[in-house]
């Protein structure tokens, strides 16, 4: 019987990080699955994450159109830095930044899809159509990185299920699973109302479809 490819953690490095949100640590993180490399980079505000308590973090995947180019189709720079502040704020936490743009499909097939948002689809319907599922990230880089740390329970920054049940199944405890909701904007309330009716993200209400 073929045994599954074993997983392989490896710090590549890390460094001192002055940003406008304030002083964090950056490292650099791989995980190898056989052939495959994954990485994700950490930023890290204050001591002592390993001493027992919840530290607010988020997982946040790799978005060039929003974190770089300000997009507005989609929340992602606007969560990333509702999560700075917030790590900011109690000037103790963590952020895990994954390479997994396009929720895993890559920035030309995200590009793709946008064609065909253009056209009428929603989200979930052009990754489709382009012959992915909805969503092909996978979170086992960030269990494996808590747990490389010390980390066993965090207060999770997120809408999304799959991250907290990830957790969970890495054995993380998720105390408290923090909402981080972007504000009000007509150009991507489409994107979440798709997210919560296809995805099943944490959204109360239309309200909070921001």
């Amino acid at each position: 019987m073929d045994e599954s490819p074993t997983f392989r953690l490896n710090q590549a490095a890390q460094a001192h990080f002055p940003t406008e949100y304030g002083l964090f640590r950056i490292y650099g993180f791989e995980g190898h699955t056989g052939s495959k490399l994954e990485e994700a980079v950490v930023l890290i505000m204050g001591e002592a994450l390993s001493d027992g308590e919840s530290p607010l973090m988020r997982i946040h995947s790799q978005c060039l159109t929003g974190d770089v180019f300000h997009s507005l189709r989609c929340d992602c720079r606007a969560q990333l830095e509702i999560a700075l502040k917030a790590i900011a704020a109690e000037g103790r936490g963590l952020i895990i930044y994954e390479h997994q743009e396009g929720r895993g499909i890559g920035l030309m097939n995200k590009l793709r899809a946008y064609e065909l948002q253009d056209q009428g689809a929603d989200t979930i319907e052009a990754n489709e159509q382009l012959g992915f599922e909805s969503d092909l990230r996978n979170y086992c880089l960030p269990g494996a990185i808590l747990k490389h740390l010390g980390i066993r329970r965090v207060r999770l920054m997120s809408n999304n299920p799959d991250k907290v049940k990830a957790l969970e199944d890495a054995g993380i405890e998720v105390t408290e699973r923090v909402p981080c909701i972007a504000e009000e904007h007509e150009s991507r309330r489409g994107y979440l109302e798709t997210k919560r009716e296809k995805m099943g993200h944490f959204f109360q209400s239309n309200s909070d479809l921001t």
